[in-house]
């Protein structure tokens, strides 16, 4: 399959879909076990995992500002290049790979430089207590030395899959991850590095990836090669490329801003332990959201190809397959979360306190999770289809229009229960943005497929 460049626009929907989503999800579910996977390690380090625990949940903004730029780079360029392979411009598809591969370079340098210099007074700034800011700090000191390394593999990555090549992109996170785990308990516990050695075992593992995706994209196997005619940045190539990566950019790097929020508020109403609850919260969520953001990857190359190719039936055979299997998704782990609240918090702490009360914020903070896959197949569709304007008012609407103010003003409104309150803020941002994102979809999807009839 992967050999033939065509598959895309002739292959059965459903199976074609099948074929690149299961590789896809299962490297979204196993690039989630690099955080993860530290967290639970983190979490039972004896006599202190609780509190670095915490202490390493505040740098998760700075962590998702770091893979947020790599999707702002990689999401949009890698749907550009599919839609120019779509409508046989393989040259155009190459330099936009080229100029990508350029740019991420760049924002590497200066995150790297902004994370040894300042994490700890960005950790404070987020939310980090005296008590917890020295945990934090120890892991970015070291986490900030393999920013190049994360930034390269997501974001050149969304080539890989963007060709159809999704086994491969698999394989990517895959070697980093089973690096990762099998690392992680010998730098953390028996060479007694803490922190260190998470952060540590995260960075050699994301740099072995790295060699992987780039000997791959320098390689014979590829239809797009990285080439060094290509590398010079041209406006005509990145500016679209970063226009369309800018929805993704802000779901995730305004996960770091709702991350602080959340911090913030929850340390004034709850204290450490309000904020320990979040860092777990934010790590359950990622069981929902990545492997429903690994659907739409593997959606992605079928959409966007056949929107090049102006085939109207298999783009909406491709959207319908992929909104019927998030949801179905979403409802499952839902099921799931309510009925076993005490499992998804007993993997990342051992600590009475904070498991009693994370298990309660559990069922509250993703009580409207069941509907968020209508909210991720109509977003993901319209970075598919190239619609960046739809994309971030998507993006924009549920995060800043929505969640803060919510954050901020719940509390007040609820002053019975003002850290649950908090937490409520989340469901009811879902359950308004999904009813937002279905009305502007339905309108744009049918623009869209209206243009290549």
């Amino acid at each position: 399959m992967e050999d033939n460049k065509e598959f895309l626009g002739t292959e059965p929907v459903g199976k074609l879909l099948l074929k690149l989503a299961v590789p896809t999800v299962a490297a979204q579910v196993i690039n989630m076990l690099y955080n993860i996977v530290d967290r639970i390690y983190i979490g039972h380090i004896p006599g202190e995992g609780a509190m670095a625990l915490t202490g390493v949940g505040v740098c998760m903004p700075l962590i998702m500002i770091v893979t947020a730029f790599a999707a702002l780079v990689g999401s949009g360029g890698a749907p550009r290049a599919s839609i120019f392979l779509g409508q046989g411009k393989k040259e155009a598809a190459e330099k936009t790979l080229g100029n990508c591969f350029s740019l991420q370079l760049l924002i590497s340098l200066v995150l790297t430089a902004i994370l040894l210099f300042w994490n700890k007074d960005l950790l404070l700034a987020f939310g980090a207590s005296e008590n917890t800011v020295e945990y934090g700090s120890a892991y970015m000191n070291i986490y900030a030395i393999g920013t190049i390394f994360v930034q390269l593999t997501l974001g050149m990555n969304a080539f890989i899959t963007a060709q159809g090549f999704a086994k491969t992109g698999m394989l990517s996170v895959l070697i980093g991850a089973v690096t990762n785990i099998v690392l992680d308990p010998f730098f953390i516990f028996a060479f007694h590095m803490g922190v260190q050695g998470a952060a540590l075992a995260t960075v050699i593992s994301q740099g072995l990836s790295c060699a992987w995706v780039l000997s791959f994209l320098f390689g014979k196997k590829t239809q797009l090669k990285i080439r060094k005619e290509n590398l010079p940045l041209q406006a005509s190539f990145i500016l679209p490329s970063l226009a369309l990566g800018l929805s993704v950019f802000i779901m995730q790097a305004s996960e770091s801003v709702i991350s602080v929020c959340f911090n913030s508020s929850l340390l004034r109403y709850g204290g450490d332990t309000a904020v320990g609850a979040m860092t777990i919260l934010t790590s359950v969520m990622q069981f929902a959201m990545l492997p429903l953001q690994g659907l739409g990857q593997g959606a992605q190359p079928i959409i966007s190809y056949n929107y090049g190719a102006k085939n109207p039936q298999r783009v909406k055979a491709a959207y319908w397959s992929l909104l019927k299997v998030s949801l179905a998704y979403a409802i499952l782990f839902w099921a799931l979360v309510m009925l076993f609240p005490q499992l998804f918090a007993g993997m990342f702490t051992a600590d009475k306190v904070l498991l009693d009360f994370t298990k309660n914020a559990l069922r509250i903070y993703l009580a409207a999770v069941l509907i968020f896959g209508v909210q991720m197949a109509c977003q993901l569709t319209c970075t598919s289809l190239g619609n960046a304007i739809s994309s971030i008012a998507v993006a924009v609407m549920r995060k800043f229009v929505l969640l803060i103010p919510l954050i901020y003003l719940l509390p007040q409104i609820f002053t019975n229960d003002q850290t649950t309150a908090v937490y409520l803020a989340e469901p009811i941002a879902d359950v308004l943005a999904v009813t937002f994102t279905g009305i502007l979809f339905s309108f744009q999807f049918r623009k869209a497929l209206k243009k290549i009839s």
